[in-house]
């Protein structure tokens, strides 16, 4: 690990340690090592520029939800120490909503969500994310309807004129990290996956997918075997039929006591235009940001996990629908 702390034994110990130390350990002062000045965190909610405001949002996390905990699933990266490394973390968090804060009065309400944070690391420092919560689950679990969430926040936030934009290509800020990840063929294969469903080979699920496979997506939601993916993929696809699909970044790894995994990030640009999980097809011009692991088994893909943020997409249907 040329370049940084020899306290860290791989890339996957350092992601998964020094998100415990910020997060867990009350070390939020770390993050000015970690992370460097300029850095640019794109989730679908929003981008933010600079240290100075991902500081300020981890505490104001910690004041919503004081005793979070994130446990790190798995570690799926590409890179080299000299060149830089991307990781895609995913990651299990617990909270309690113990304080008032951007999802309301504190309702006491035990949660349990996924999160997948891809960030690139050089030198002992993180300088480019991508942040996906599963703001499903977590509304979902206070309580509230996405949608609902989506329109009361754009209300909390100032009305439609001043309210926090979701994030779209066009407000995109150029990041220090310009790659695209590995050819390893897992992350090949995963990629031609998803790219069969986004172009209606819903077959491709009976084809590629273990009969036994475990899910689980967006708001929560855990199934099993082809009918459950099917009716996921199905449902996003049927929302934005005519949006433009695209593979943003791919890696595939191959590693010692795992299965054959790979981590995709990926993108629906486009119209609102048809009749699926985000009901009544309204036309407006909606970017989806998804990310997915999934781990490969002798019959197929066999653990698949796929997060997009529901509350951002019925933001930016509202903000442009009423």
């Amino acid at each position: 690990m040329k370049g940084f702390d020899p306290r860290w034994s791989d890339f996957p110990d350092y992601i998964i340690g020094i998100t415990k130390e910020i997060w867990e350990d009350r070390k939020i002062a770390t993050l000015h090592q970690y992370y460097s000045e300029d850095i640019i965190v794109r989730s679908p909610g929003s981008v933010v520029v600079g240290n100075k405001d991902v500081i300020g949002a981890t505490m104001a996390t910690l004041a919503e939800f004081p005793d979070r905990e994130l446990l790190g699933e798995d570690v799926i990266w590409s890179g080299s120490p000299e060149d830089g490394m991307l990781s895609s973390h995913r990651i299990i968090s617990t909270a309690t909503h113990a304080g008032d804060g951007v999802y309301g009065k504190a309702t006491g309400k035990k949660l349990r969500y996924r999160i997948i944070a891809d960030c690139h690391a050089i030198n002992n420092q993180i300088n480019d994310e991508w942040l996906i919560r599963d703001q499903g689950a977590i509304v979902r679990q206070m309580g509230w309807d996405p949608k609902q969430y989506a329109h009361d926040l754009i209300a909390r936030e100032g009305g439609p004129d001043d309210c926090v934009r979701p994030f779209t290509p066009s407000i995109d800020k150029p990041g220090p990290y310009k790659g695209r990840g590995n050819d390893n063929e897992w992350g090949a294969k995963y990629a031609d996956i998803l790219t069969r469903i986004m172009a209606a080979d819903m077959a491709a699920i009976e084809s590629d997918y273990d009969r036994a496979c475990q899910l689980a997506y967006p708001g929560g939601v855990n199934g099993q075997s082809h009918r459950d993916a099917d009716r996921f993929w199905m449902g996003l696809r049927a929302s934005f039929p005519s949006a433009d699909f695209k593979i943003d970044h791919q890696i595939g790894r191959d590693d010692p006591m795992m299965p054959p995994r790979a981590a995709i990030r990926w993108s629906l640009n486009g119209k609102h235009d048809g009749w699926g999980v985000f009901g009544i097809p309204t036309g407006a011009e909606v970017h989806v940001i998804g990310a997915a692991h999934a781990e490969f088994g002798p019959w197929g893909l066999r653990r698949e996990y796929v997060l997009f943020d529901e509350t951002a997409i019925w933001k930016q249907i509202a903000l442009q629908t009423g």
